[in-house]
């Protein structure tokens, strides 16, 4: 399972920078994403994303059941410290990819913004265009047309200053992904140490066997 939610993690941190810069591969995920949030989608999403809740919740059950149990103990035993590390882990999992896939949906709603927003500008850029031409051609509507001209105008700073506030939520995210790309590669370092401590452990504890059955041996001759 944890080699399933690496590549999950993996996948959603492709997509969160894929949709940070302005890629011919990012209109494929827009597309994509515009699918999935389409027809039953938006249901099977959410109930993959109640699962994971559940198993999440599951998984931090047992570190705290595994916890109150080595209070009572005093210490924990090697074989609650590889199973209290590996659901550690697998919730750390988990939890990133639940926060990864809600960064990917606020991008994704950001990119479409942005894309409105940019038609509406070129748009209005246009008809200021076509009215300033009129102007210039002596039009008798020219008394007229310079009040909607102000108003364009407005409108083009008011859209301006939208299009940088979304700029700097998008940036903000990229930031987020960089450092969440950082700690799934943090995830990996302390995944495979946790791999050498539990073969570590094994071996501790195939050892310790061997010594039992050996001193029960003697015991029985």
């Amino acid at each position: 399972m944890i080699q399933l939610l690496f590549a999950v993690l993996s996948a959603e941190v492709a997509v969160a920078v894929t949709l940070l810069f302005k890629t011919p591969l990012r209109k494929l995920v827009v597309l994509g994403l515009d699918r999935l949030k389409r027809g039953r989608g938006p249901v099977m999403v959410k109930t993959v994303a109640g699962t994971v809740l559940l198993v999440l919740a599951s998984s931090l059950y047992s570190i705290a059941k595994i916890s109150s149990g080595s209070a009572e103990l005093g210490a924990l035993t090697p074989t609650d410290q590889v199973l209290m590390s590996r659901h550690l882990l697998e919730a750390s999992l988990m939890g990133y990819s639940l926060f990864l896939a809600l960064i990917i949906d606020r991008l994704h709603h950001y990119v479409r913004e942005l894309r409105g927003l940019r038609k509406s500008m070129e748009a209005v850029l246009k008809q200021n265009r076509v009215l300033e031409e009129a102007k210039t051609g002596g039009s008798s509507e020219v008394k007229a047309m310079d009040g909607m001209i102000a108003s364009l105008n407005e409108q083009i700073k008011q859209l301006k200053s939208e299009s940088e506030d979304r700029l700097q939520e998008a940036k903000a995210a990229e930031a987020r992904a960089a450092a969440l790309k950082k700690q799934s590669e943090d995830l990996l370092l302390e995944y495979d140490r946790l791999l050498e401590d539990n073969q570590n452990l094994r071996n501790q504890l195939n050892s310790i066997d061997n010594r039992l059955s050996f001193s029960e041996g003697k015991k029985i001759v």
